[in-house]
């Protein structure tokens, strides 16, 4: 059975960014609020974002050249595991980490399933910069939380929303890549067979029905004559 790739064409390849996002950074490469961004530590080009990462937020943070994959990582309906490490202010007992295992209910919505349990403090993490603003008299606690959705501020809401603010949070995993001991600001750029098109690729399900719209917008008699016309 034929491969598809012809003998000796080299194998294509798409760019894969596993970056460690810093505190206060924006998951975007321009801000017109002057505000840190992806541009001041990666300086790849034509390489987009696969599932964002909020600006108070740290860790894993995926780009890629590659639409299709692009696509399967920040699609929830793909149900890829993402997994983070969370602090909390207050102490997580049975009860909050089954109703956060099992489903918080949200106004948008009750969360998927997910994978909860308490783990003591990482010893490989950093210090953040700004440090942490946490209350002496309240006591603080780490979360390890997979889920499979990527609703806004997801985390945050489900602690808050079983009476565990959270103080810190970072995401040390998307499926098979995980954030290893890349340090914040650093990343790695891997090559990995190529599938489906370039992220930047105009010839997309979007930009076809958008196309379409486009066309139908054309008051009747123009679309007669311009059917006309492709019929020639």
């Amino acid at each position: 059975m034929s491969s598809g790739i012809k003998k000796n064409e080299p194998e294509q390849k798409s760019r894969l960014i596993l970056f460690n996002k810093p505190y206060d950074v924006l998951s975007q490469f321009t801000d017109q609020g002057g505000r840190a961004t992806l541009a001041d530590y990666i300086s790849e080009k034509k390489v987009y974002v696969a599932g964002r990462l909020d600006r108070d937020s740290e860790g894993l943070l995926l780009l890629t050249d590659n639409g299709q994959l692009q696509h399967q990582i920040a699609n929830p309906q793909k149900k890829t595991w993402k997994t983070y490490v969370v602090q909390v202010e207050g102490t997580p007992d049975e009860n909050a980490v089954q109703h956060l295992s099992h489903g918080v209910e949200l106004k948008d919505g009750i969360t998927r399933p997910a994978r909860v349990r308490q783990i003591a403090e990482p010893d490989w993490l950093w210090k953040r910069d700004p440090p942490v603003r946490f209350r002496k008299t309240v006591p603080d606690h780490w979360l390890e939380i997979q889920i499979q959705e990527g609703k806004n501020r997801q985390v945050r809401r489900m602690t808050a929303a079983v009476g565990l603010p959270t103080l810190r949070l970072i995401r040390t995993r998307i499926g098979d890549w995980a954030l290893d001991n890349l340090q914040p600001g650093q990343y790695n750029l891997l090559q990995i067979p190529f599938e489906g098109k370039p992220a930047n690729a105009m010839d997309t399900a979007r930009h076809r029905r958008r196309h379409h719209r486009k066309k139908s917008a054309l008051p009747h008699g123009q679309r007669n004559k311009q059917q006309g016309k492709n019929r020639r």
